[in-house]
């Protein structure tokens, strides 16, 4: 059973952070400058699809002397009983080892996937007559350009009034030009994360929008299709889902993890290190147990 600590350690850690490597707007240098000033022990590069981020920063982090584990949050497609698909997020840690290179191999592939979700989004725009060219998006985004920053160019231009106008309006999962992404099912991106050498986590679970019976069923499946940990503490999760969570985290024995889920300016009300106004307080001890795990599974082969 894991053992989850009170969250009033002064060992302060955020094991949730993008750079402009996917979707945020701090450069991984950048990222762990602001960590270090914020006073984390340890940080979590976690970009979408790619370690690019954790790779640019990790000599960064070293001369600061900031702990730096590499992390990835990665799509799939949760299907219920019903046949009903929600999108679920998994968070990959590799705090001891990197990951195999059939894991960096099978990234390249989605990566290759998401370029072209991206080029049918922009034909769909255009289709309505948004002049938005793939081009555009990529200079913000790169080859890991997402919905973000599709929505960046909408706002620049003129199409949309905010982040979220643009969303409601044209790229949203409601919306008239989205493209679904043809991501794994949430346990094959489990399976890919263990056999590659990482531990998968669900994010932010409270964005699944399940009830709690039905949401405690499909975590405890997802436990037993190899699923290792629950993002506990995030800037979606307020006091009493924290506490359900963690709840929720040991009675599955899962191991308990938490993140602020920085993107810098595009969600200006979220910090790194504390969350939402300060909502989150992850402490060290989450970092530790998931070390200690790996080392265990290590001595056992």
């Amino acid at each position: 059973m894991v053992l989850l600590p009170d969250n009033t350690s002064s060992d302060i850690i955020d094991l949730h952070a993008h750079t402009t490597e996917s979707d945020g707007t701090l450069s991984p240098a950048e990222l762990v400058e602001l960590a270090v000033t914020t006073g984390l022990s340890a940080l979590a590069v976690t970009d979408h699809d790619t370690f690019s981020g954790f790779e640019q920063a990790l000599p960064v982090a070293k001369a600061a002397g900031l702990e730096l584990v590499r992390g990835i949050e990665l799509n799939s497609r949760l299907i219920l009983e019903t046949g009903e698909v929600r999108y679920a997020h998994l968070l990959a840690y590799f705090p001891i080892e990197d990951p195999s290179s059939e894991f960096t191999a099978w990234l390249g592939a989605e990566r290759k996937e998401r370029r072209d979700r991206n080029r049918k989004l922009a034909e769909n725009l255009q289709e309505r007559g948004i002049q938005v060219d793939l081009s555009e998006v990529e200079a913000r985004g790169k080859s890991l350009a997402g919905r973000t920053h599709f929505a960046q160019v909408l706002v620049e231009k003129g199409y949309a009034r905010t982040f979220d106008d643009a969303f409601n309006r044209f790229i949203g999962e409601n919306a008239p030009a989205y493209v679904e992404r043809q991501s794994p099912i949430t346990q094959e991106s489990i399976r890919l994360v263990r056999s590659g050498g990482g531990i998968p986590v669900i994010a932010h679970p409270v964005r699944l929008s399940l009830p709690r019976e039905t949401e405690r069923e499909i975590l405890s499946g997802l436990r037993t299709a190899g699923l290792l940990g629950l993002e506990v503490y995030h800037s979606d999760h307020p006091p009493e889902l924290q506490a359900h969570y963690r709840q929720l985290a040991e009675e599955l024995d899962l191991l308990p993890t938490g993140g602020s889920d920085f993107h810098g300016a595009v969600k200006p009300d979220i910090r790194l290190g504390t969350g939402y106004h300060g909502n989150i307080r992850v402490p060290l001890e989450f970092l530790r147990a998931m070390r200690s795990f790996v080392t265990a599974k290590m001595s056992r082969v």
